[in-house]
């Protein structure tokens, strides 16, 4: 058999288009594959309170459990994971938009609870009535929410628009926290405490399903998917006061995969997305490549300050009883009988 060079050549350029194909193949990441789609906005979005966050450098407290990342999984999208715990819109603005671009598909967001000051809130009303002034901490928050935050939220949105205007845009509300009694020994919210907390969500929901509606994005209500399972529930998909703090009054991995992954899945995809074991573990397994996206933006990341809910401590309830003539030994007796 006589031999041929060019033939020889030919099958080795071939081998090596090859493998040059295999090597690109694999080391593209599999985030990379799908729609692009960019979760933007606070912890509600990034998934604080399921426990279990990407290590990405940051305080975001981002969760492969959190709606976005089981939608993104499901639907095999591209995801940009840029919510992060603490995000006020300003924060949104700054280190969040630059992930959005004219090929963005899909984008959800949830932001505003964080510049109404909402933990803080939670924080004044958490003491016993007889040191919070919880009505006037709510009333000043509603002030902000009905008076200054509908101008932040419709400059946002207009930036997003401007920067994704092919997107489809699913802004995402908050749900009411409390079933009317409280079930956590070191919290002391009345039934009417949380009748004014949990108004004040209907509101700030009512601002920004406006502010929604005016750009043309879609806005979803978490509020009746939730009703059940607020905090101190038989079925909690919102948790109480937590050890570590940071996971307090945020939806656990039941509120994200029950309660709010097949509420947004079905409106910004068409199909209503149902987690699964399988789905759970697919969301795992991305949460490497997640991380290492994020990972880049992990110094612009670190300048957003976490919003955190924080008890009091027995010594500050002391000061507070002896400042209001209590007695702090014979109320903490009653109240834990």
């Amino acid at each position: 058999m006589k031999f041929r060079p060019l033939r020889l050549a030919a099958a080795l350029a071939a081998l090596s288009l090859a493998t040059f194909s295999l090597v690109t193949t694999q080391a593209t990441p599999s985030y990379a594959a799908g729609e692009s789609y960019v979760a933007l906005g606070d912890s509600y979005s990034s998934g604080t309170g399921t426990r279990t966050y990407i290590n990405d450098g940051t305080s975001c407290l981002r969760s492969t459990y959190a709606y976005p990342s089981l939608t993104a999984a499901a639907r095999n999208y591209s995801l940009n994971f840029r919510a992060c715990s603490g995000a006020k819109v300003a924060d949104v603005t700054n280190t969040q938009l630059g992930a959005l671009t004219s090929t963005t598909k899909y984008v959800t967001i949830s932001v505003g609870g964080n510049d109404a000051g909402f933990s803080d809130v939670l924080t004044e009303c958490a003491l016993p009535s007889w040191a919070d002034d919880c009505a006037g901490a709510v009333n000043a928050a509603r002030s902000f929410v009905s008076n200054t935050l509908p101008g932040r939220l419709n400059t946002l949105y207009a930036a997003i628009r401007s920067k994704a205007p092919n997107a489809k845009v699913v802004v995402v509300g908050y749900p009411k926290l409390f079933n009317g009694e409280d079930c956590n020994l070191v919290t002391f919210f009345s039934p009417s405490d949380e009748t004014a907390l949990n108004n004040a969500v209907v509101l700030i929901n009512s601002v920004t399903q406006t502010a929604a509606s005016a750009k043309g994005f879609t806005f979803v209500n978490p509020v009746t998917r939730f009703t059940g399972h607020a905090v101190c529930d038989s079925t909690e998909w919102i948790n109480g006061f937590s050890d570590p703090t940071r996971e307090s009054y945020h939806p656990n991995r039941l509120g994200h995969a029950n309660g709010y992954t097949p509420l947004v899945s079905g409106v910004l995809t068409g199909a209503t997305v149902t987690t699964t074991s399988t789905l759970l573990a697919e969301a795992r397994a991305d949460g490497a490549e997640q991380a290492e996206r994020q990972r880049k933006y992990a110094a612009a990341d670190k300048k957003i300050a976490p919003e955190r809910f924080r008890a009091p401590t027995e010594a500050e309830l002391r000061k507070l009883a002896a400042d209001e003539g209590i007695d702090f030994d014979a109320w903490w007796a009653q109240v834990r009988n």
